[in-house]
């Protein structure tokens, strides 16, 4: 019963992977699909990658929430859990590109150079023994990216049923949105390069 947290966070890696590539199927991106894709099978394919997306970011709260209550944290668990995470966002990140989503490119690209960049950190201070521990800001940078890829996910899949003066402002709500979580990221992300320069200085 104490490997269920990490059966969750294999989960979310498991659906991560599902989701990027029903997503690039969709686009037409994988090979030997090309863009005769029909409408409908576009439609399916990116409902299961929105559902994948929503499940996999419910597991990313419960998996820790269930080791912390069931005293079943393991460094296998520590080490799943941040590349769930961000193998989740930039599945996501680039699942949405491949969609056209062109509007979305500058916060994504900085979210990933500093998913990226922190990635490095957290392995070079480990090789001289520093560690950067998750802070709360860190966390809701985390739950704020998972919310804006949702909207945005979902306008993608069921946004030409709304109607045009609904579908506009919710797609300035979600841009405005994945902006706020890109702030949440940058700030966090020069967080962590203080930590670690203060550190190794």
């Amino acid at each position: 019963m104490k490997s269920l947290p990490n059966i969750l966070t294999s989960l979310r890696l498991v659906l991560a992977l599902f989701m990027f590539v029903a997503l690039a199927a969709a686009a037409g991106a994988l090979p030997g699909v090309g863009n005769n894709i029909e409408q409908q099978t576009q439609f399916t394919l990116q409902k299961w990658a929105f559902w994948s997306f929503v499940i996999a970011a419910v597991t990313d709260f419960f998996d820790g929430w269930l080791a912390r209550r069931m005293n079943a944290t393991s460094i296998w668990g520590a080490i799943l859990d941040p590349i769930g995470d961000k193998v989740l966002v930039c599945g996501a990140i680039l699942g949405l590109l491949m969609s056209g989503q062109i509007a979305i490119a500058l916060p994504a690209g900085l979210i990933l150079f500093r998913e990226f960049t922190v990635s490095a950190l957290r392995e070079v201070g480990a090789a001289k023994g520093v560690k950067l521990p998750v802070t709360m800001l860190a966390k809701w940078k985390t739950t704020l990216q998972l919310t804006a890829l949702a909207v945005e996910l979902f306008l993608i899949t069921w946004g030409q049923a709304l109607a045009p003066d609904v579908l506009q402002p919710a797609t300035l709500a979600a841009h405005g949105l994945l902006w706020l979580a890109t702030l949440a990221t940058l700030i966090t992300g020069a967080q962590y390069w203080e930590q670690t320069r203060k550190a190794l200085t």
